[in-house]
């Protein structure tokens, strides 16, 4: 080894780290400053906080590189002091919290410096090299309760206490007997407390928007039952316990793809990840890093998925089912949950690659409200070609010639939006029998309402743009239309002024850049007409210009409505207007 060597790449691999810790000291600060919005009430707070937690990875990415190219000269270095620099990181990170993280953000550094052809994992951590499986925090990231010595309503007043929050609450004796009630409603009849019955809670709340989420479980002769809380906050400032999700059906429904990320305080992510998949386990750690605000570690690791997914499976990439867009194209591997998308060369639509990346980001960088679909976006992805089906080879070739480049075996396409796949609406409807499409239409407007609410205009609301999920939502995933409400103009269509002017084709009326008129929205979307009765039944303000105007005002005044991630009908303000029931310990 050469003394250069010797002396560069702990220095670099130092370098590196450093960006590293302090990118997640200010993600934890966020975490920790989120808690103290909730308290205050300050939801815009929360939001600000979690549009500006997004962008820290490559800010923190960007300054390390920089520091590299302008102390180490990190451009011109040779295979060797690469090779060392990455052995010192691993020694680095053996007592490390958050390995998994820093060994992303390693490769992230190294990969805007070195070619792609070393990403193999002599150079960077393709495969990880330091384990989590046992790793945790002291004090242990969840902490466990045993209601069999202190009683149930004992146990739930400490867990409560234990949170630390510095607000009131309005009856939290009421609500913990809710709590218990409600318990006793989902567990079986027959359950008996076994010896090892005890609840864990994770030490720290899940904040997002206008909640904090007490995410636990109940463990009973083995078996582990999930169970979220949400807390919310009253105009007066006291907080009370709004529901509990017990089960797993409405515990995933609260780390759905499609809502914003969770803003948590964790020492060790590995942890709280760990957890949650003891309660999920067949949703992937990608998935859940993703919806703990570390997507980055979400991509790291949906991409070894992906890899090990081919090595495991024979079947090829072909073009997604559905009416091709006429900006994205789309396809995906029928054996593996998601679709690939890449903006076209050729566009249907007069829009520059440039502004349809930033339609994306500015989803990332809103709030989803569970109807709109996240996505992971990546670079330079090679795919072997004897995987891609003809059609789709001929696809990427005729369509987006700029972004691939192939050779005898591997095709590379420079930029792509990875995301959950869904069945296209319009298809769904098809296939549909009575009952699913009444249910399909009703989500639908609801999922235009929930976007109304977060201040966003679909823009192009024919059915193709939206997908039904497995859980049966519908959830909207093409964005290259898409406007703030705030900024669109809401107008009704103005009476003819003569026989002419209703027959023209053309408008008799003038129409602005951002005019908007919702009653044309029945010309395209209700032609069939078991679809129209449904939609106008419950969806007919859609068609109203004054619903999207009133919308709009309540936004402009700062209002932010409540959506949450769970039915109405589970909410504890219900019971208030039961009659009272008596509760034991």
């Amino acid at each position: 080894m050469s003394p250069e060597t010797t002396a560069i790449a702990p220095a670099i691999a130092a370098a590196i780290l450093a960006g590293f810790e302090r990118h997640y000291g200010r993600f934890r600060y966020h975490a920790q400053l989120a808690k103290s919005r909730f308290e205050a009430g300050d939801f815009h707070g929360i939001r600000r906080l979690a549009r500006e937690r997004i962008a820290f990875y490559d800010q923190r990415v960007a300054e390390t590189l920089q520091r590299l190219v302008s102390e180490f000269r990190a451009g011109e270095l040779g295979d060797a002091v690469w090779q060392e620099i990455k052995r010192h990181y691993v020694r680095a990170l053996e007592r490390h919290h958050q390995p998994e993280l820093a060994e992303t953000f390693f490769n992230s550094v190294c990969c805007r410096i070195l070619h792609r052809s070393y990403f193999h994992n002599d150079f960077i951590f393709v495969r990880p090299a330091v384990a989590t499986d046992y790793l945790d925090s002291e004090p242990p990231s969840y902490r466990s309760y045993y209601p069999l010595e202190q009683g149930w309503r004992e146990t739930l007043r400490e867990i409560v206490i234990e949170l630390g929050l510095a607000c009131a609450f309005v009856d939290i004796e009421r609500d913990i007997g809710f709590v218990v009630s409600a318990a006793r409603a989902e567990l079986p009849a027959d359950f008996t407390p076994a010896s090892d019955c005890q609840i864990n809670v994770l030490s720290t709340l899940f904040f997002r928007n206008k909640g904090a989420y007490l995410i636990g479980r109940l463990v009973n002769d083995g078996e582990a039952l999930p169970f979220a809380i949400p807390i919310l906050r009253d105009s007066n400032g006291r907080l009370y316990l709004d529901t509990v999700l017990i089960g797993k059906e409405r515990f995933e429904a609260i780390f759905n793809f499609s809502r914003a990320y969770f803003m948590v305080d964790m020492e060790v992510p590995s942890a709280y990840v760990r957890f949650l998949r003891s309660l999920l386990p067949s949703k992937p750690d990608a998935e859940f890093y993703t919806m703990l605000g570390l997507q980055k570690q979400g991509k790291t690791l949906f991409y070894r998925d992906l890899l090990d997914h081919l090595r495991h499976s024979s079947d090829q990439y072909q073009i997604a089912p559905g009416i091709p867009g006429l900006v994205m194209g789309v396809f995906t591997l029928p054996s593996f949950p998601y679709v690939f998308k890449f903006i076209k060369d050729r566009r249907g639509k007069d829009v520059s690659r440039e502004f349809i990346k930033s339609q994306y980001q500015r989803i990332k960088l809103h709030d989803r409200v569970g109807r709109m679909s996240d996505t992971w976006e990546y670079t330079d992805v090679p795919f072997p070609k004897d995987r891609l089906e003809p059609a789709l080879l001929a696809e990427l070739r005729q369509s987006a010639p700029s972004l691939i480049e192939e050779d005898d075996a591997t095709v590379v396409i420079s930029h792509l939006y990875i995301e959950r796949r869904m069945t296209p609406l319009n298809l769904y409807l098809e296939q549909a029998d009575p009952d699913e499409l009444k249910h399909a239409i009703i989500e639908y407007g609801r999922a235009i309402k929930d976007m109304v609410a977060a201040n966003i205009f679909p823009g192009d609301m024919l059915y193709k743009n939206f997908g039904m999920t497995r859980q049966g939502r519908v959830v909207f995933y093409d964005y290259d239309e898409i406007a703030y409400i705030t900024d669109c103009v809401f107008r009704a269509i103005p009476e003819p002024r003569t026989p002419e002017d209703e027959m023209a084709a053309e408008p008799w009326y003038p129409v602005g850049a951002h005019d908007v008129f919702p009653e044309e929205f029945a010309t395209f979307l209700l032609g069939n007409p078991a679809i129209r009765e449904i939609f106008m039944h419950h969806h007919a303000e859609l068609l109203d210009a004054a619903y999207w105007r009133d919308k709009q005002q309540r936004i402009e005044r700062g209002i932010l409505d409540d959506i949450f991630p769970y039915p109405d009908g589970l909410r504890f303000r219900h019971c208030l207007t039961r009659p009272s029931v008596t509760l034991t310990n």
